[in-house]
């Protein structure tokens, strides 16, 4: 039977039980990969029909040789991470990568996208990195000659690599909601537009939607702004703690600006979780060291899988098949800074 959709490497990866950023490399033959894991992916490949794109390739109908990845930061780890899988992929395909951080201000924002001119003289092709475009510059790249693949952005007319981000929103809020807490506030990004992170209004959606579904809300008052670092959680915490009433539990949404929000606790004589429950999303390598429950996400391995597609696109222009949308898995993670509500042992609410 012919299979009605070519398989990626994100197949080969779940068949083979090992990450996307493994299989890549193993693929292509690169070092740091195991015997034993080159068999599986070789196995797993056959078995799919899959082949990585030739390092030696060159670019049908290409003129530059080189790419640009675009993110809101280079400095949050989130951004980090992707960005770094996604170099790896490039190099290892012989393009050079032009890395454009938008600083977090729109006015970078608006220079790169009102005028792509000077990324197409540069560039054949663009990895977007959780960047919020509107629908004039989505279309415009879209109309553009640049082809384009993004990591978690939603509705796109381009391969698009990401997770559930109101899901794991849920998971997190429905995490305490489960413990007993039903005085929630959220640590959110709800940056202005321009600010150019995607995934703010998915995440605060995840949060609305656990609570609407055992019929509550939040207070305005408990929906505080904090961009996506330390000092940004850290911000939104110390304003919660002295002007308004800490509830018994927080989402943030993402590690780091929870990290922020433990600071801020321990500087006013608080704590997670005998004073207050807090979860985040991403699982950075710092949360297991802190104790911070957390919704994992595979953050290299979505770098990873969006420029493997992206080159794809790349070496094989005449392909017209539609543009895909990748949602990776994403997993609740308890540790120590969530704790039943007291009181609630024994008596759950109905």
């Amino acid at each position: 039977m012919a299979r009605t959709q070519r398989a990626t490497i994100q197949d080969v990866a779940v068949l083979s039980g090992l990450s996307i950023c493994t299989v890549s490399r193993a693929l292509r033959n690169l070092p740091n990969v195991s015997d034993h894991a080159h068999r599986l992916v070789a196995d797993a490949a056959e078995k799919l029909g899959y082949k990585a794109s030739s390092a030696a390739s060159r670019l049908a109908g290409g003129t530059t040789g080189a790419v640009a990845i675009i993110a809101p930061t280079a400095t949050a780890w989130f951004f980090a991470q992707a960005v770094e899988a996604a170099e790896e992929v490039f190099a290892d395909s012989g393009l050079d990568t032009i890395l454009v951080s938008l600083r977090n201000k729109p006015s970078v924002h608006r220079k790169v996208f009102s005028d792509l001119t000077a990324l197409t003289q540069r560039v054949d092709g663009v990895l977007l990195i959780n960047v919020d475009l509107d629908e004039t510059e989505i279309q415009a790249l879209s109309a553009s000659d640049l082809r384009v693949a993004s990591v978690g952005m939603h509705d796109v007319p381009w391969d698009n690599v990401g997770i559930d981000n109101e899901d794991a929103a849920w998971q997190a809020t429905s995490h305490l909601l489960g413990l007993g807490h039903w005085n929630l506030a959220v640590l959110a990004a709800r940056e202005k537009r321009g600010y150019s992170v995607a995934t703010s209004q998915q995440r605060l959606a995840g949060f609305t939607r656990a609570l609407e579904e055992q019929h509550l809300t939040v207070h305005p008052d408990l929906v505080i702004d904090a961009d996506s670092s330390i000092e940004g959680g850290r911000r939104a915490m110390t304003e919660l703690i002295a002007h308004r009433s800490l509830p018994t539990a927080i989402f943030a949404h993402c590690d780091e600006a929870a990290f922020g929000a433990l600071m801020a606790l321990r500087e006013h004589g608080l704590s997670s979780p005998k004073d207050v429950s807090l979860i985040g999303i991403d699982d950075h390598p710092m949360s297991w060291f802190m104790g911070l429950s957390t919704v994992a996400q595979p953050v290299a391995d979505q770098g990873a899988f969006a420029a493997n597609l992206l080159v794809e696109r790349l070496q094989n222009p005449e392909a017209s098949h539609e543009p895909t949308h990748h949602l990776l898995n994403t997993k609740l993670i308890e540790r120590k800074t969530t704790r039943r509500k007291r009181g609630t042992e024994k008596h759950k609410h109905d």
